[in-house]
């Protein structure tokens, strides 16, 4: 019969322990609370995929009213800071001295041109920045379309007006990358806490020599593995509330989902990525190795290849291929369906299935490999 009442005091005994352990390695709290807040303030107020204002150098060869005109509306956009400059000498000259971002040139003959129905204007942007070229570029599109359409409305002609195109932007009504990157964010750090800090845990226990004095004992692997697990889950738990009341009160973010739901969703990737950093720990018995490998392993697969920062979609077929076998991806899908899309249950069950999956398959062999050296 099972000694339930001893196996919980052994639980109790070695979490205490090791939660003390936590408490005690500034290195712990630094990655544990530290560095989420570093995190949560660089990438929420340092990275935009916004593009607020461009700096346009504006070459009217027509000077015309017409050409006075299309400039107002560029410079009643909110997106475009104009400067008139004379020649195209000069605009080239400013954006090899990176003062402006791109040129619009107003051909001489621009005006004549638009009454036949056949005007052009030139956008030149710098391409050094491929994905800030093509926003500008679609910028660019919006004042000069609303140009046309007041021109064309002011104008009597026999035939119809243009046609007005309402769009409208689902989950994203303000076009704010924040709501795209917040819930990324939360998956980031949970990585780091879940994966690198428990990657070294029982690395730490070779290296001291404390592990073998834990053998002697009447301890049980299973019992160990929870040990390591509860200090590190309750610490990414800590990263996951302050990621999330980051999300609500720094940047707006709406969460369109269930609390409940994106509370469930944060711990089982959680699991996920303490049985990965608990499965290399077992294997691996240097915790510089270890932290090498946590690092190549989650963290930078879940910044480049989890849809966090790029369109899994725009890598080539054998990339995409291999972001099926990452945790991340099913996590940073889930997140950002729960914050901006509701409860879509064709997404958010399927994903978190898939995690569980993955959470089941990793604490077991975690558990495999820890039994073959404890035994």
């Amino acid at each position: 019969m099972t000694d339930w009442p001893a196996k919980l005091r052994r639980i109790r005994a070695l979490t205490l322990k090791e939660t003390r352990q936590v408490m005690r390695d500034p290195s712990s709290i630094a990655i544990g609370i530290a560095f989420p807040l570093m995190m949560i303030l660089l990438f929420g107020y340092g990275l935009s995929l916004d593009i607020s204002r461009v700096s346009v150098a504006v070459v009217d060869e027509d000077a015309s009213s017409d050409s006075a005109a299309l400039i107002g509306a560029f410079r009643l956009s909110p997106y475009f800071g104009v400067t008139v400059v004379h020649s195209m000498a000069e605009a080239k000259t400013m954006v090899l001295d990176r003062k402006v971002d791109g040129v619009l040139r107003i051909p001489s003959d621009f005006t004549r041109r638009w009454h036949l129905g056949e005007a052009e204007v030139q956008i030149l942007v710098n391409g050094t920045d491929a994905n800030q070229a093509r926003i500008m570029q679609a910028y660019a599109q919006g004042p000069v379309a609303l140009w046309s359409a007041a021109r064309a409305g002011s104008v009597s002609a026999v035939s119809v007006g243009p046609v007005i195109v309402v769009d409208r932007m689902w989950f994203n009504e303000n076009n704010d990358s924040h709501y795209f990157l917040v819930p990324g964010l939360i998956v980031l750090v949970m990585t780091i806490i879940g994966a690198f800090l428990t990657a070294m845990v029982v690395a730490r226990e070779w290296e001291r020599g404390t592990l073998e004095a834990l053998f002697v004992t009447p301890m049980r692997a299973g019992e160990f593995l929870v040990s390591k697990f509860l200090p590190y889950f309750g610490l990414g738990m800590i990263g996951f509330v302050l990621c999330f009341l980051a999300g609500q009160f720094l940047f707006h973010v709406p969460l369109r989902g269930s609390l409940c739901l994106l509370c469930l969703a944060s711990m089982i990737y959680l699991l996920v990525a303490l049985g990965l950093g608990l499965l290399i720990s077992t294997l691996v018995k240097s915790q510089f190795l270890a932290s090498q490998l946590a690092m190549l392993l989650t963290f930078l697969p879940a910044m480049m290849l989890s849809g966090f920062l790029y369109d899994l979609r725009s890598m080539p077929v054998f990339i995409q291929g291999i972001t099926y076998a990452l945790p991340a991806r099913y996590a940073v899908t889930l997140m950002q369906t729960l914050y901006l899309a509701g409860d879509v249950g064709s997404v958010v069950w399927l994903n978190l299935g898939v995690l569980a999956a993955m959470a089941s398959a990793l604490i077991v062999l975690a558990r495999l490999a820890t039994r073959k050296q404890l035994s």
